[in-house]
């Protein structure tokens, strides 16, 4: 089974983070693009043209992350809109 095929499921916690060699394993099951920050987060920036289109790709994941009950934590800047995502209940990806 793939990455892809999978539903996240909230962490209610007490599951320790997924180690580093998985998450680089998993990592290469995504889009170009994606990387692990120093924190071991997921995270990726993704360029546009002016303020607005980087909002609507913000307001975009906030309705996905909504649905999902999954919240990253989303950066919009004039061009830019960073998108970096763990589960929040254990400092970790899981």
């Amino acid at each position: 089974m793939s990455l892809a095929d999978n539903r996240c499921i909230p962490c209610k916690g007490g599951v320790p983070p997924l180690e580093s060699g998985r998450s680089q394993e998993l990592l290469a099951q995504l889009d170009e693009g994606w990387i692990l920050n120093g924190a071991g987060h997921l995270e990726r920036e993704y360029g546009f043209r002016n303020f607005n289109d980087a909002m609507a790709l913000g307001n975009a994941i906030a309705a996905i992350a909504h649905e999902e009950d999954h919240h990253p934590d989303l950066y919009v800047a004039w061009g830019k809109c960073r998108v970096e995502i763990w589960t929040h209940k254990i400092s970790g990806l899981t």
